[in-house]
């Protein structure tokens, strides 16, 4: 049975109180794409599904949607709650909010459905690891702020910068979309180590990590949507 995000003490809006949020689809004219939607944090529904509704920022900050500020001191940031939350993240295939939050975490009886300034998995930090049984030095990716427990390999090899954005990515779990944010602090730091073979404009061709060069993939990003393409 899986245990319910109520098991963590986290800050939930009031119930009742309606929350109005303005969306807009970046593809055409802001004036004509404005809509406006209404929920109530922790609603139910008439299947007693209990729904809570959550943003994530380019800097992979999880917030309640409805939150006024969204900054440092308003994100969740207990890491074993961002993990069970993250852990359970997918495509909203629900039918319900899925235009407006297209992520859904879902724990038993309680749906969170989750809109994001790009992509809902953004990595935060390269770990180092070593195996126990051969002592061989390999690399994890965490995310979402919560490294230790939350990782995938990391492929030097698979990184992407949009050109249109200079936003830089990795590839993520398929559940989630399967494409990635970097941290911009990280993608900055990794940018120094970029080779261009070919125009600036066409993007870089070559990473230097760990004293090796690795020529990108160009292949595994395609039909990832990201910010700029969509």
């Amino acid at each position: 049975m899986i245990a319910s995000l109520w098991s963590f003490p986290i800050r939930r809006s009031s119930l009742g109180t309606i929350s109005t949020t303005w969306l807009s689809n970046s593809s055409t004219d802001l004036t004509k794409c404005l809509r406006r939607i209404s929920y109530v944090q922790g609603q139910f529904t008439e299947h007693r599904v209990r729904e809570y509704f959550y943003y994530i920022d380019h800097q992979g900050m999880l917030f309640l949607d409805d939150a006024r500020m969204k900054n440092f001191t308003s994100c969740f940031k207990e890491k074993k709650f961002l993990a069970f939350f993250f852990q359970r993240l997918k495509k909203n295939d629900t039918g319900r909010y899925s235009e407006e939050f297209p992520y859904l975490s879902i724990c038993g009886k309680e749906h969170n459905f989750i809109r994001c300034d790009d992509v809902p998995i953004v990595f935060t930090r390269v770990l180092e690891k070593q195996s126990p049984n051969t002592g061989e030095i390999y690399y994890q990716f965490g995310y979402a702020h919560a490294e230790e427990l939350l990782s995938v390999p990391f492929e030097p090899d698979k990184i992407y910068m949009n050109i249109n954005t200079g936003r830089i990515y990795h590839p993520a779990p398929d559940k989630a979309g399967g494409i990635g944010l970097i941290i911009s602090k990280l993608a900055i730091e990794f940018s120094t180590f970029f080779e261009f073979e070919n125009r600036v404009d066409d993007g870089p061709t070559h990473f230097t990590f760990n004293g090796k060069r690795y020529k990108f993939d160009t292949e595994w990003y395609q039909n990832k949507i990201v910010l700029g393409e969509k």
